[in-house]
This record gives C-alpha cells, sequence and structure tokens, in this order.
C-alpha cells in the first residue's frame, strides 16, 4: 500500500514573526515528498516511523471532535498493520517533515475532510489551518498549522495576518534568471521547540518587542509585498536588512560557524542569509541577485536552487 504524496515546504518570509501578526509566505518545495506506505520487510527506519506514528494515534484521539474526528479504527488497523511515513523530507531541517505527515494522515483518515477541490474559501482555510494546528502541535509543542496547509494544498499560502491567509500565485520562475532563492546546508539538526522557547523569553524584553514591531516586522512586510508584486530591486534591499536585523537580533538561531558567512554576504552584497524555520541548524535560506557568483563565494557548502526569477 502506498498512499498519495505530499511536499514538503519553505517559509520565504515571516518566520517568528507570524506568532506576532507579521506577513508570511509559504511555498511548496517539490524536490522532497513523503508518503503513507505499508511494506513487507520494513526496514528500522520505517520501524521507528511506524512506532511514532503509534504516538501520533493516541494523541489523535483525544483531539477536540469539535474540530476534527478521524476513522480512529481504521487508522489504529493500519499502524497496527505496520503503516509508516516514508518520506525523503529531511528531519529539523525547516522544510516541514512533520507538516507532510500530518497533511497524509489528514487526508486518508478525516471525517468530512475539506478537500483540495473544494472552493477554498478564507473561513475554510482557517478552518484547516486551525485542524493542522492542533494535530502538529504534537511533534512542536505549539503550531501554526501552515507548514501541514501547504504540504495538503501544495498551493503558495500567504499569510496577511493569524486569521487572515489566502492560497496565492508567486511570479512564474524564469530557469534562465540570475535572481534565485537557495537553501545552505549548515549539516547540523535544528531543533524547533527550543529554538522558540528562546524567542518567547526575548518577547519578555521590551527593547526586542519594539525591535519585532518596527524592523524585522517591517522589512518581512515588505519583502511579502515585494516578491509577490515582482518588485525586484526593492525587494533584495529590503532582504539585506532583513538578514543585518537576524544577525544583529536572532544570533542564538544562527549556528555559530555561519555568522561570519552571514556578515560577509551583507557586506559584499554577493548573498543575503536568513532563517530558514526556526533555525538553530537545518537549512539556512539565502537570497541573491547573481546565482553563479553566490555559487562560487560559497563553493565550500553545499548549496540548493529553490527558485530562480
Amino acid at each position: 500500500m502506498k498512499g498519495p504524496l505530499f511536499y514538503s515546504k519553505i517559509l520565504l518570509f515571516g518566520e517568528y514573526g507570524i506568532i506576532k501578526d507579521s506577513k508570511g509566505l509559504s511555498i511548496p518545495y517539490n524536490f522532497y515528498n513523503g508518503a503513507l506506505k505499508t511494506d513487507e520487510n520494513p526496514s528500522n527506519t520505517a520501524i521507528e516511523s511506524n512506532a511514532s506514528l503509534k504516538g501520533f494515534v493516541s494523541y489523535l484521539e483525544n483531539i477536540n471532535p469539535e474540530l476534527v474526528t478521524f476513522d480512529i479504527t481504521l487508522l489504529k488497523q493500519h499502524v497496527h498493520a505496520g503503516m509508516y511515513f516514508d518520506s525523503s523530507i529531511p528531519q529539523g531541517y525547516g522544510v516541514g517533515s512533520s507538516g507532510a505527515l500530518v497533511a497524509a494522515i489528514y487526508d486518508k483518515y478525516a471525517q468530512n475532510k475539506i478537500t483540495v477541490l473544494e472552493n477554498l474559501t478564507r473561513v475554510k482555510l482557517l478552518k484547516l489551518k486551525a485542524i493542522f494546528s492542533a494535530m502538529e502541535s504534537f511533534f512542536h509543542g505549539k503550531s501554526s498549522g501552515l507548514d501541514p496547509l501547504n504540504s495538503y494544498l501544495s498551493i503558495p499560502i500567504l499569510i496577511n495576518s493569524k486569521d487572515n491567509i489566502e492560497a496565492t500565485g508567486i511570479p512564474s520562475q524564469k530557469n534562465e534568471g540570475k535572481n534565485a532563492v537557495f537553501l545552505l546546508d549548515s549539516g547540523i539538526i535544528g531543533e524547533t521547540a527550543p529554538m522558540v522557547s528562546i524567542f518567547m523569553e526575548n518577547m519578555k524584553q521590551e527593547g526586542f518587542r519594539s525591535m519585532l514591531k518596527d524592523q524585522f516586522i517591517k522589512h518581512t512586510d515588505a519583502c511579502v509585498d515585494d516578491f509577490l508584486n515582482g518588485n525586484i530591486k526593492s525587494l533584495f534591499k529590503n532582504t539585506k536588512s532583513l538578514s543585518k536585523v537576524v544577525l544583529n537580533h536572532f544570533k542564538p538561531m544562527i549556528p555559530q560557524q555561519f555568522h561570519e558567512l552571514w556578515k560577509k554576504g551583507i557586506e559584499t552584497n554577493e548573498y543575503y542569509l536568513k532563517l530558514c524555520g526556526s533555525g538553530g541548524g537545518g537549512y539556512i535560506l539565502g537570497f541573491t541577485e547573481d546565482i553563479d557568483r553566490a555559487k562560487q563565494s560559497l563553493s565550500a557548502y553545499k548549496l540548493e536552487v529553490v527558485y530562480n526569477f
């Protein structure tokens, strides 16, 4: 048995900011995917995944039935028969590994589910987001629900504010384009929960809160608007400002050995780095106006181009 594929995602803009109502833009990343599967001779990874699904099933049994109900009997039966999540999505890398799993479980076992083929009104999108937030909290302690939403719908999602989200179109890819978004592999696995705790702790300080509002959210919102409207010049100006703010105020979320590299990008304008997800490891997101130059400059690192424009 093998279910449909669910893809990874990339939050281009909005990490941390969306907790405090900034804009955000999340896009599917089809390079990685996962599907529910059962094998005759499961591998060790499959056995581990199956064990983690057992815990998830117990959690879903107690989820608010007014929000969502599942065919728990069938789900238990399949998990008991060895079902697991067969995924190429790296865990702890900020590209939505638990989000794809949540989307796959909802798709197969939710009752009265909202389907991708319906007219996705804002009310339906918010309902899905609330369901996915409750489901994914099993993995992170607190989840916005955006990763599973992106994975489930497989379309770019624009977050205007907490209770205003919509499906959106993004400027089409130009394979010849020199402007690019890329992922840089830090080689370290990141943990979401501790990073979010550091952020929440910092939020208790007045200075950090005003920096978030006056700088971080201001530049994030501008980046989202510039990207969607194709204002390339302004986009890179705002991305550079955002990269600076992150380097100055989100240092714990940037692995120590990348601090200099981050600074070098800002000083040379060869590339600008930002967090991908909660940071602390995993992927680092990069923006460049000249992908060849950035590749040269970062030749010591593993770089994957996500989007040319």
